[in-house]
């Protein structure tokens, strides 16, 4: 069948072109019928722009046409042999998918939600809020630890309010651009700070008595990460979950990592178990269902966060909003509806 999908096909540039999908889907496998997809700020530029850097342990790639658009929601329109979880008719987000109007995905890969309690733009974010939630998990925080989120865009953001539910204090925000930090305070962080301030190690210090515990390391540069490490505490964790494309930065790493203890963990989301979750790890399917039972019990909210729709057919206007605008909505969706 014909499938309305929006393809980078070159360089800063983004298409809705009509692709093949087979009729019907394979054994384990679900038709979803996209109602919203979500755009991830950081993936999704580093794709459109060309960075070689995208693929993980995979060799460095600059080919097109390329898709993305890995969190969305919908409705299950056919299943194929031997799937139980879901049916045709059921509401489900659906992750690892593409902005495209139908999405054929494994079983595995869609999550039941009941729309009376999560919306179907929230349920179209779940697979993205994953990415942080994997990050505070490793960092092992406990109860009344001060908690640093470096960088506060999307992933920053939501950082902050996970950090808040598994009780951090104080959370700490840093980011040099103003208007991110009054958002990160919106979105329940206790402080928010400047990291280009010459003081910012010593303020960080002051405010959490030592340095921060567990450290939520998202803006992927090397600056970043070495600020970070000098407003760290002794024995703390921080967790990498910026992607560092660039690997051409250096940290003293004998006086910031080595001597005082600290531990550095890798946090890109598919540094996951696939099926079984463990304490400080868990599955994509579990950190899902994590954050629908926040949401559902009203434990946080993502309703401070700016936002911005578009129609499929104007993606290369939001595609080249995102390359250009350093303030693009932090959730900005696809409206599968006006296709």
């Amino acid at each position: 069948m014909k499938n309305p999908s929006i393809v980078f096909t070159g360089i800063n540039k983004a298409e809705l072109i009509s692709r093949e999908l087979p009729e019907e889907p394979g054994e384990g496998e679900v038709l979803v019928r996209t109602r919203f997809s979500t755009i991830s700020p950081g993936t999704e530029r580093a794709n459109i722009t060309g960075n070689p850097n995208v693929r993980g342990v995979r060799e460095p790639d600059v080919s097109f046409p390329r898709q993305c658009g890995y969190s969305t929601s919908g409705v299950v329109e056919k299943v194929g042999k031997g799937v139980t979880s879901v049916k045709p008719g059921d509401t489900v987000t659906a992750f690892r998918t593409v902005h495209a109007l139908r999405n054929i995905v494994p079983e595995k890969n869609v999550v039941p939600f009941d729309p009376a309690k999560v919306s179907f733009e929230e349920a179209a974010i779940l697979y993205i809020t994953t990415f942080p939630m994997a990050a505070v998990r490793k960092t092992r925080v406990e109860i009344g630890e001060p908690a640093l989120v470096m960088g506060c865009g999307l992933l920053g953001q939501i950082a902050i309010k996970e950090l808040r539910a598994a009780g951090a204090v104080p959370v700490i925000a840093a980011d040099p651009v103003e208007s991110r930090r009054k958002l990160a305070l919106s979105s329940g962080a206790d402080h928010a700070l400047d990291p280009l301030a010459p003081d910012f190690a010593e303020e960080v210090k002051r405010l959490t008595r030592g340095g921060a515990k567990a450290v939520i390391e998202v803006t992927g540069v090397g600056q970043g990460l070495d600020g970070a490490l000098d407003a760290t505490a002794r024995f703390g964790r921080v967790a990498l979950l910026g992607c560092t494309r660039n690997k051409e930065f250096t940290i003293d790493y004998y006086r910031k990592v080595h001597c005082p203890g600290i531990t550095l963990i890798g946090a890109h989301t598919d540094a996951r178990p696939e099926t079984e979750s463990r304490p400080g790890v868990f599955t994509t399917r579990d950190d899902i269902a994590s954050m629908l039972a926040l949401l559902e019990n009203r434990r946080l909210s993502f309703d401070s966060f700016p936002r911005a729709k578009y129609a499929p057919g104007e993606c290369g206007e939001a595609f080249t909003r995102l390359i250009n605008d350093r303030d693009f909505p932090l959730i900005t969706q696809f409206d599968w509806d006006l296709v």
